[in-house]
């Protein structure tokens, strides 16, 4: 039997005496936990995309070598499908790569195709704080078991390895076990935590981390949510009630919200990813265990449909194992 979800508590944060605060904090200048002295890098897509590009992407090489006959070309686009680049997405690539090739290379039109299906993003992307004095914002969603605590820590450890200071809020206060295991990730990233006592008010939790981190001058706030399934309608009222609390803390904040999708769902992750961006507004995904998965392809199917970056993708369990997305090279290690 599933218990119902926990009726929303008001915009306004519990008093201080409903909840009991458990503020692990790290000093400015801890150590991360057993990692390298640099972040992993787009180098590292290479290995993470191994298993597509052994998998349905050598059946695509294999295809768009030598003459294409109308035969060659369905397979072309069967193989897509099977990638998961999504029915839609293959016959334009397929169309459109056809009337491109002509006599030309037909490899070459389908790798520029499946190019352009990725958004534009700017050039050294990172979360921005509002103003002078004040954190950047990270709002971490996503369903319960893609992932989505890992790469928080993950997050926390790339920024503190760049020299800045991260603050975790513990908002995943349903969830058994959920503040525990943030505040083990935050042991390893070398990272504070603001949690209450489980059961608490998410939105009170944020409220609280983003007061902490203003009076530290924290560089980076990162606040984990809640994961119940995205067909509940009362998790994505809490989530756009964190917003709005974030909102009126923070005038002017423009908050990242990063959705955690994991590779290996396929297009059932895709239909997760629109409901929560159609309900609180998604800047960015992070796309866990793609080293796992022979179906790279979600990566183009996501950023097509919803017309939202790749932020990063993680290519493995360590700490240092989430690498930025950067499309380039991501398609030229699908294609290497």
């Amino acid at each position: 039997m599933v218990a119902p979800d926990p009726p929303l508590a008001s915009d306004a944060p519990a008093a201080p005496d409903t909840a009991v605060a458990l503020d692990a904090h790290v000093p400015p200048d801890a150590q991360v936990d057993g990692a390298p002295s640099q972040p992993a890098s787009a180098g590292d897509l290479q290995g993470g995309v191994a298993r597509s590009r052994g998998g349905f992407m050598a059946r695509l090489r294999g295809l768009l070598v030598g003459g294409m006959s109308d035969e060659a070309w369905d397979d072309v686009e069967e193989t897509l499908i099977a990638g998961d680049v999504g029915v839609d997405i293959a016959s334009r690539v397929v169309n459109r790569a056809r009337a491109e090739y002509g006599a030309g290379d037909p490899l070459a039109a389908v790798r520029s195709e499946l190019v352009a299906l990725l958004v534009p993003r700017e050039p050294g992307w990172s979360p921005r704080p509002a103003g002078p004095g004040q954190p950047a914002v990270v709002l971490v969603v996503g369903v319960n078991g893609t992932g989505k605590t890992t790469t928080i820590g993950k997050l926390a450890a790339r920024y503190r390895r760049e020299g800045r200071t991260v603050l975790l809020a513990a908002a995943d206060t349903f969830r058994a076990a959920a503040i525990e295991q943030l505040q083990l990730w935050a042991g390893r990233a070398g990272a504070g935590v603001v949690a209450h006592a489980p059961g608490a008010d998410p939105g009170a939790v944020v409220y609280d981390t983003l007061d902490a981190a203003i009076a530290r001058g924290v560089d980076v706030v990162i606040a984990d949510t809640a994961g119940r399934l995205h067909t509940k309608s009362s998790l994505m009222d809490e989530l756009a009630k964190i917003r709005r609390i974030i909102d009126k803390r923070l005038p002017g904040a423009r908050p990242e919200t990063l959705f955690v999708l994991d590779a290996t769902t396929g297009q059932n992750g895709l239909a997760q990813a629109r409901a929560f961006h159609e309900s609180v507004g998604l800047t960015g995904i992070v796309l866990t265990k793609l080293d796992s998965t022979a179906k790279g392809g979600i990566v183009f199917a996501i950023e097509d449909a919803l017309r939202v970056p790749v932020r990063f993708v993680g290519v493995g369990e360590q700490l240092d194992d989430l690498v930025p997305f950067e499309p380039e090279a991501f398609v030229a290690a699908l294609f290497a």
